[in-house]
């Protein structure tokens, strides 16, 4: 059988606080909502905005540290897999569908403050990989990206330097 993938990555914002919820056996579930936006010309040559809303559900461990950490307006790195369960309405009798994106790693990007990249300088973000083995916490710093730190200073460096 040939090898396939489904595999998720979003950078978006947190649409409400996240909601989190045990199974009998204890185990946590989170769910949350996301934003993402894009912007493009229409055929008259007018800006459009499009905003993309995303269901979000993490288990387990990252679903404990999403309830505690991520809130509502918060900038949001996640990668996961597209889940699409369906039932039967009780109602209609009509067949109904949900997709949903299964987290695996979240990483909050900006402060640790409320909002778009508010509190603290130079980021404070958290990074979770759920795996099989049930994985650790991966606490990094998230001051935005490699070409950002003080190393690059150093070396000489400039702007000038990069080619775009």
């Amino acid at each position: 059988m040939a090898k396939s993938v489904n595999k998720v990555i979003l950078v978006g914002n947190v649409g409400k606080d996240p909601e989190v919820k045990y199974t009998p056996q204890g185990t946590a579930i989170a769910r949350f909502s996301v934003a993402t936006s894009e912007r493009f010309k229409d055929k008259q040559g007018e800006w459009q905005d499009r905003t993309e809303w995303h269901s979000i559900t993490a288990w387990q461990k990252l679903a404990e540290i999403v309830g505690e950490y991520v809130k509502k307006g918060n900038k949001i790195y996640i990668e996961g897999r597209l889940r699409t369960d369906s039932w039967d309405d009780q109602k209609t009798g009509e067949k109904k569908y949900r997709t949903e994106i299964v987290a695996n790693d979240i990483v909050l990007l900006g402060g640790r403050g409320g909002g778009e990249g508010g509190g603290e300088e130079g980021g404070g973000g958290f990074r979770r990989k759920e795996s099989s083995s049930g994985g650790g916490f991966d606490q990094r710093p998230s001051g935005g990206n490699d070409f950002d730190s003080a190393p690059a200073a150093s070396t000489g460096i400039t702007d000038d330097d990069i080619p775009f």
